[in-house]
């Protein structure tokens, strides 16, 4: 009952609204528009609470991310979306677990529930960055074709947006958050071309749409993470 109490004390009451009505609009798509039962259903709560651990932070985040992408592998699968698939099971998890030890690795003041924000990524990184996301999406581009990946563009597409979302997340940027809202809005794109041809995954949809909201918040979150630690940065370093 104390970690109950102490971890809802942890969250601000706007994080618990968004948290539990995620948590609610994904149980009410699964059971009236899901079909593919519990694993779908625990895939979504695992991966919305990844999401809030995320928007503070914290290495729970990273660490349950690798969870739902074991399950949204699975059920990618499913549907003959392989890129999806392939991303989540083949870059998205190893790079989960990168992160959760880089974020491990760089706790803010020594504090394991926060990670220290990085607040610049130089040019040169970044050209770097976009220079591996174009080679990732090229190779994964024939790799799906020749897979027969349902939907090959947005998939492909999504290839990219995850990639940057995953680096971004390892070298603690406060983008990391817009990459996967970006990746968000592709996956709503890619389950609502999967619902026309079977109703049941706009349960999927929903979840993204959640999934999305979150995201959003994570990166507003990160900014005011980010200036807190420099004010407190600036503090610690002048003189007593």
């Amino acid at each position: 009952m104390e970690k109950i109490k102490s971890l809802m004390n942890y969250f601000s009451k706007g994080e618990l609204v968004l948290w539990l009505c995620s948590e609610f609009v994904i149980i009410a798509a699964n059971i009236f528009l899901g079909k593919d039962g519990y694993l779908s259903l625990i895939a979504s709560m695992v991966g919305v609470t990844a999401l809030i651990f995320n928007a503070k932070g914290n290495p729970t985040g990273p660490g349950l991310m690798v969870f739902f992408c074991l399950f949204y592998g699975y059920i990618s699968f499913s549907f003959a979306y392989y890129g999806e698939m392939l991303t989540y099971l083949g870059m998205s998890m190893p790079m989960a677990v990168i992160s959760l030890i880089s974020w491990l690795r760089n706790p803010y003041n020594g504090h394991k529930s926060e990670v220290a924000v990085n607040r610049y990524i130089s040019k040169y990184e970044q050209v770097f960055m976009w220079i591996l996301a174009v080679a990732v999406t090229v190779a994964f581009y024939f790799i799906l074709k020749a897979f027969n990946t349902a939907n090959l563009i947005p998939s492909t597409i999504s290839v990219t947006t995850s990639f940057v979302a995953v680096y971004l997340s390892f070298r603690r940027s406060p983008f990391f958050a817009l990459g996967y809202a970006a990746n968000d809005i592709v996956l709503i794109v890619l389950w609502v071309l999967a619902s026309f041809r079977d109703a049941s995954y706009l349960s999927v949809v929903i979840c993204f749409i959640a999934f999305l909201a979150n995201d959003t918040y994570s990166f507003i979150n990160w900014q005011r993470m980010s200036r807190r630690q420099a004010v407190g940065s600036c503090a610690s370093a002048e003189p007593a």
